[in-house]
Parts: structure tokens; sequence; C-alpha cells
């Protein structure tokens, strides 16, 4: 007999912990929850602000990691950025506002793309995940960036010069009651960013709290790397 999907759901994936050494000397802790059978892609989870709360275990991405890779084929690599506790473990150094995580964001990509050698790999930022992704996330081997409730609170406009000169992919999804950039204000300061894809969220807010927000989430990123896997089912 079938059952809703739950907050509280866990599909069957191989999950597995793992540290990773950054370029200046941090141990980043995290966990790769990687599809049983039939990969279809990846994402690499960047998480929002530390001091506000966010870690690899924000609610979105632990039911990304719960759930993706046997609903979708999607491998779901999480971590904590430096400083960060989850209930996984700390990982080390100090929090900076995003720049020294220039060296989280490089060591994770290089693990990711490296090391797991995965292929088709996003990066998924959310709220100040979405800067480190604008400002670090370079490395031309990723497919594409996208972005949660982007705040723009450290972004330059050079960010996103750079994006569109290079011309892959972005994909914002903006709730329309966010706390810090709402989408009409979101289309004016993403202007530089041509080729970004904004994606207006009606109801939703910028911890996209509630199961329809986690399920538009998520549909929105399976939509993107695995399309035939659409519609996401909301009971097993």
């Amino acid at each position: 007999m079938s059952q809703p999907v739950r907050p509280s759901t866990i599909l069957p994936a191989q999950r597995t912990p793992f540290s990773v050494t950054t370029s200046d000397g941090e141990t980043l802790i995290g966990e790769v929850a990687t599809p049983l059978d039939r990969y279809k892609g990846a994402i690499l989870c960047l998480h929002p602000l530390p001091t506000a709360g966010g870690m690899m275990d924000s609610h979105i991405y632990k039911k990304a990691a719960n759930r993706l890779p046997a609903m979708s084929g999607i491998e779901v690599i999480r971590f904590n950025t430096r400083g960060t506790t989850s209930e996984a473990g700390t990982s080390t150094g100090v929090f900076d506002n995003g720049g020294a995580e220039r060296f989280d964001v490089e060591a994770m990509m290089a693990y990711c793309l490296d090391t797991l050698k995965l292929e088709n790999l996003w990066v998924v930022g959310w709220s100040f995940g979405t800067d480190l992704a604008l400002r670090h996330a370079k490395d031309p081997r990723v497919k594409g960036l996208i972005l949660l409730s982007p705040p723009l609170r450290t972004s330059e406009v050079s960010d996103m010069q750079y994006w569109a000169a290079d011309g892959r992919p972005v994909i914002a999804l903006v709730p329309e009651h966010d706390d810090f950039l709402k989408p009409a204000e979101a289309k004016i300061r993403f202007a530089p960013l041509t080729q970004i894809e904004i994606i207006a969220v009606a109801g939703a807010k910028h911890l996209w709290v509630g199961e329809p927000s986690v399920y538009r989430v998520l549909s929105e990123i399976t939509k993107i790397i695995a399309p035939d896997k659409l519609p996401l089912p909301i009971e097993i």
C-alpha cells in the first residue's frame, strides 16, 4: 500500500560520508548520496548562511539527498563550508562571508569532478550559497548553476558579466515572498546576466518551508537534469 511522501521520507541510495582538504589546509566534511542505478547527473549543494543556521542539512538539501537519487537518478553532494556544523560534524576553519569559502567551493568541485568523476554536474546554491556559486563555481566542467532564493549580497556585476560571457545556463528560483530579493527586483539586479532564466514561484518564501515548496524545488532541479523523471511521485 502506497503512502504519501513526507518530510521524513528517506528513499534508497548509497550514502557515503567524506572529508576533503582545501588548498589552504581546511578539512570539509560532507556526504554523497548516490543512485543505486540509472544515474542521470549530480548536484553540488552550497548551503545557506551558516551564521543564520545554514548547513549541509538545511531542509531542502537534506530532502534532496533523501529523495532525488531514487526518484530522479540524481547524485547529491552536500558539505559544510568552513566553520560550519551539522549532525555529521564540523568543517575546520572560520566563516569568511564568502571570501575564503572560494577554497571550499574549488575543493569540492575538484572532488566531484576529479575524484568522483561525476558527469553532468550542476552547482545548486541556496541563499548565501547562490553568492558562492556566482562568485566561485567557475570550473568550466560544471554544466551550469541553479540558484534558490538568491539575495545577491556579495556577488558583483563582474560575476554576472562572467557568466553572461561564459554562456552556460543559470536558472534562478525566486520566491514571490522572498525576504531579500523578490522576482521583480531580481529581473533588474540580474540584468547583466543576459541568459539567466528567472522562475518566479508563487506563494513561496525564502526558506521554501512546506512540502509544496520542497516538491517545486526538487521538480525544477529534476526538470533541468533528468526531465524524463517528471513528474516526481507524491506517493511511494
